[in-house]
């Protein structure tokens, strides 16, 4: 999972005590928060992240924005 990205927008919401931002920046530009990611058996399985998607700590599956 990757490691918590700066923050660039808006908080949109809370999951898990954890705020979820609209955007934040990362090595290969801005993403979107997109959903949360399914948990199966206290793991976030990586086959449910569609290509160039990112991973967040607790959950968060966020999406290039393009």
């Amino acid at each position: 999972m990757a490691q918590t990205q700066t923050q660039s927008d808006l908080q949109v919401g809370n999951y898990l005590g954890q705020p979820i931002f609209k955007t934040i920046q990362a090595r290969n530009g801005t993403y979107v928060f997109d959903r949360i990611a399914e948990c199966v058996d206290g793991e976030f399985p990586l086959d449910q992240l569609n290509k160039d998607e990112l991973l967040i700590r607790p959950g968060l599956i966020y999406r290039p924005q393009y």
